[in-house]
């Protein structure tokens, strides 16, 4: 079967890549670089001995998007690519508006043009704003996004609710908690371009001397130390998700599935003690800044993951020394390239 794979040259879409492969899927790629690197492709052949055809192509040109699928026999869709920063998205909240609802919808209509039976797309925990409940369930009630991002991926599950009501397709959609780690081959991992927003690139960075220090934003929340709650999981926990996800549709004989999957460890990590485990994994203490509270974080989310446990029979293998320990020896390599 042939899959494709948008943003697959970005963090988690390159190591489901990996993961697909491995498990003998036919792979092609769609990404224009915007938020990427194409290391990260020549990583997945290092790692698979396969080279990804990879299309250049802005998802929200709907014309070139049509040749990619006019040249390929696609059998299903894992869709990836989008604009991901909280911060950013505060700030321009129009990019993400214009970027992800637009690339959404056209690789919608490519759904239903070619036929598509198998779409797995790429959510957030985001879209369960500051929620009511913790641990958080696919069936906890979605409260306001604190950011575009979060919005957009709220609307992205709306769109793909009301499409499935008249597409023979299946549709799994993955909400993501907080993805870190890199590869265990140390071959791919994160590239970020730009002001890092997440906390453990965050971390990693000022730890490099990359960035002259990190902040934590906001030591005042009602948690047990003041700081945010996340929910760290490893990226190639998440990535092998996605291939099980694609599985369970493949075999699913209803033509017309919908299914929500929490993709967190379930623990709920505070921002200082993700600090205090990166200190325990490099064997030295680290300094960072307090600072305010930053427009767009929720307080606390982590997830209940007990249907993708049940349903994908997934079960996370990373634990967060691993995550961190993974991230320091990623952003070491890509450190001495600088």
């Amino acid at each position: 079967m042939k899959i494709l794979v948008t943003g697959g040259a970005g963090y988690i879409g390159s190591h489901t890549i990996v993961d697909l492969i491995e498990n003998n899927f036919e792979v092609v790629c769609i990404d224009n670089f915007s938020n990427s690197d194409d290391q990260l492709l020549k990583g997945i052949e290092q790692i698979t001995g396969t080279t990804v055809v990879n299309y250049n192509v802005d998802l929200c040109d709907l014309e070139k998007v049509k040749e990619v699928f006019s040249k390929n026999k696609i059998d299903a869709i894992i869709h990836f690519a989008a604009f991901k920063s909280v911060d950013e998205s505060v700030g321009n909240p129009f990019k993400y508006y214009q970027n992800n609802i637009q690339s959404l919808n056209n690789i919608l209509k490519m759904v239903e043009e070619y036929k598509i039976k198998h779409f797995v797309f790429s959510s957030s925990c985001s879209v369960y704003g500051n929620c009511n409940e913790l641990p958080v369930t696919e069936k906890t009630a979605m409260q306001y996004a604190q950011s575009a991002y979060g919005a957009t991926k709220q609307m992205g599950e709306r769109m793909i609710e009301d499409f499935q009501k008249i597409c023979a397709a299946n549709f799994i959609m993955l909400r993501y908690f907080n993805p870190t780690g890199a590869h265990p081959s140390n071959l791919i991992g994160e590239i970020v371009k730009g002001k890092p927003s997440g906390l453990v690139p965050n971390i990693t960075q000022a730890a490099a001397g990359i960035i002259p220090f990190m902040t934590v934003f906001g030591t005042d929340y009602d948690t047990r130390d003041g700081s945010c709650i996340r929910d760290f999981i490893h990226v190639s926990d998440i990535a092998h998700a996605h291939t099980l996800a694609l599985q369970k549709s493949l075999t699913d004989n209803s033509q017309q599935l919908l299914e929500i999957y929490n993709l967190g460890t379930g623990n709920g990590i505070t921002v200082i003690e993700t600090i205090a485990s990166f200190e325990k994994v490099i064997g030295k203490q680290f300094s960072y800044n307090k600072g305010p509270r930053r427009d767009g974080d929720v307080v606390a989310v982590y997830a209940d993951n007990s249907k993708a446990k049940s349903d994908l029979h997934w079960h996370c293998k990373f634990s967060l020394d691993d995550m961190l320990q993974t991230a320091w020896a990623w952003q070491e390599k890509i450190s001495a390239k600088l």
